[in-house]
């Protein structure tokens, strides 16, 4: 069972934008119905870890407020960094999924149990996916995926109760 979901930021969490504002600040726009899916994950004891080659104050204010387990910024060798840290916390395949996007994605999620991504997605990764969102990305396409594999394993409805009711 998928006990662990990574998940990529820019074009999966958001819709791949980069937006400065007029003083050179990084700005990201991120959908509450994702935040929604976290806080489901949450619910079941899902850990979250947040794989980003970017580095962004507003990645980590988003992720902070969301309680995301774990927060990796700059890892430009995804397949390296969660290898190790696969390894380090004792993980095998079958307990992790992958939320990404695009082809930096593509050798990582070769190591994981589950693949989602969002309907964006450029062919390579859709082509690998186990599920497509119907959802693009930074639209709710990581509340879905979520909602996906929670369904496929009977704790949707429960994970629903427990953080809402």
């Amino acid at each position: 069972m998928i006990n662990h979901i990574v998940i990529d930021v820019d074009g999966t969490l958001t819709d791949g934008g980069v937006y400065y504002d007029d003083t050179g600040n990084e700005l990201k726009k991120f959908n509450t119905k994702d935040g929604a899916g976290f806080l489901v994950a949450n619910s079941v004891g899902m850990k979250t870890v947040i794989l980003t080659g970017r580095e962004c104050a507003a990645t980590v204010r988003r992720m902070t407020e969301l309680k995301a387990t774990h927060l990796f910024q700059n890892v430009k060798n995804k397949r390296e960094f969660l290898e190790s840290f696969m390894m380090g916390e004792g993980i095998i395949k079958e307990e992790i999924g992958y939320i990404g996007d695009d082809v930096n994605d593509l050798d990582a999620m070769s190591l994981v149990g589950f693949i989602g991504c969002p309907a964006d997605a450029c062919n390579e990764v859709r082509e690998m996916a186990d599920y497509i969102s119907d959802k693009t990305g930074g639209h709710g396409a990581v509340r879905d995926v979520i909602e996906h594999i929670l369904i496929e394993n009977g704790m949707w409805d429960k994970a629903v109760r427990d953080t809402y009711c």
